[in-house]
Order: structure tokens, then C-alpha cells, then sequence
């Protein structure tokens, strides 16, 4: 099971652990989890060693999908999360985006999904300036959790 660590913790947890290992993270709201998702993170996984995921608060979901979202709070998301096997590490953030969290931890690799084309992924100049990689990784065509929540609304 992965551990849910707050910013300072994570950047001991990861100082403490980076010897020659490869540091990966994405972010995300993971609402409802489905296929889409759990593929997307065994490929974010796959891209290094230690997986991060940067999981929006209620209040930054609340600001980005609407005030009907997110399903479940922050709480049950990253306890989902935490236990999945390609996850090691999740923390949360509140800001619009996760820039002050990429610059905090400097990952590897930065990654989101296929929907994303690399240019637009927040704090690849952070992760580039470093060496770092940017990947744009598949994207599961037909899942998301507003389908998802559309096909629950019809039935």
C-alpha cells in the first residue's frame, strides 16, 4: 500500500529514497476510478521507479468540474489511490495547478494523459530545465468519470 504524505513529508520521503531511482508524477482528481484511470497510472508507473500523484482537494475539484463534483471526497480518493499497486505515494493540493508541488518535489519524469499534449502540461519547464522527461501517455478512448456519471443520471 502506498502512504498519503503531506508536501514536507514527501520531500524527505523522496530525498531519503531517490538514490538512482527515477522519480515519476502525475495529477489528477480520480473521482470515480475506472479502467481509464488504472491504465493510465500502470503506464505512469512504468516510466520510472517511484510514482507520485498529485490529488486535487474537494475545493480545487469543486473549481475545475462544477459544484457537483467531486463524488467522493478528498479522503476516500487518496485511500483508493493509495491502494493500487503502481501507486507509491499520494499527496494532495489545493492550488489550480500543480506547478508549486512539480517545483517542491522535482520529478523525472512528468506525466499526464494522451489528452494532453506536452506543451501544455503544467510545470514541463520545470521538469525540462532539469533534464527531466515530459510524456503525454495513451488515453483509454470512451472512459471518464463524467460518462460515467452521464450513464448513472439515465438509468
Amino acid at each position: 500500500m502506498a502512504v498519503i504524505l503531506d508536501w514536507n513529508e514527501l520531500a524527505k520521503n523522496l530525498s531519503a529514497k531517490r538514490a538512482n531511482k527515477k522519480v515519476v508524477f502525475t495529477n489528477g482528481c480520480f473521482d470515480l476510478l475506472h479502467v481509464g484511470h488504472v491504465t493510465y497510472l500502470n503506464e505512469a508507473k512504468a516510466q520510472g521507479d517511484i510514482l507520485v500523484v498529485g490529488l486535487n482537494t474537494d475545493a480545487s475539484v469543486k473549481k475545475l468540474k462544477g459544484e457537483s463534483r467531486p463524488v467522493q471526497c478528498q479522503e476516500d480518493r487518496a485511500m483508493i489511490l493509495s491502494n493500487l499497486k503502481s501507486v507509491d505515494v499520494v499527496t494532495l493540493f489545493d492550488q489550480d495547478t500543480p506547478l508549486e508541488l512539480i517545483t517542491a518535489i522535482q520529478p523525472d519524469v512528468l506525466v499526464k494523459g494522451g489528452d494532453w499534449p506536452i506543451d501544455k502540461i503544467v510545470g514541463s519547464q520545470v521538469v525540462l530545465s532539469r533534464g527531466g522527461e515530459v510524456k503525454s501517455l495513451s488515453f483509454v478512448n470512451g472512459k471518464s468519470t463524467t460518462k460515467i456519471l452521464e450513464k448513472i443520471l439515465h438509468l
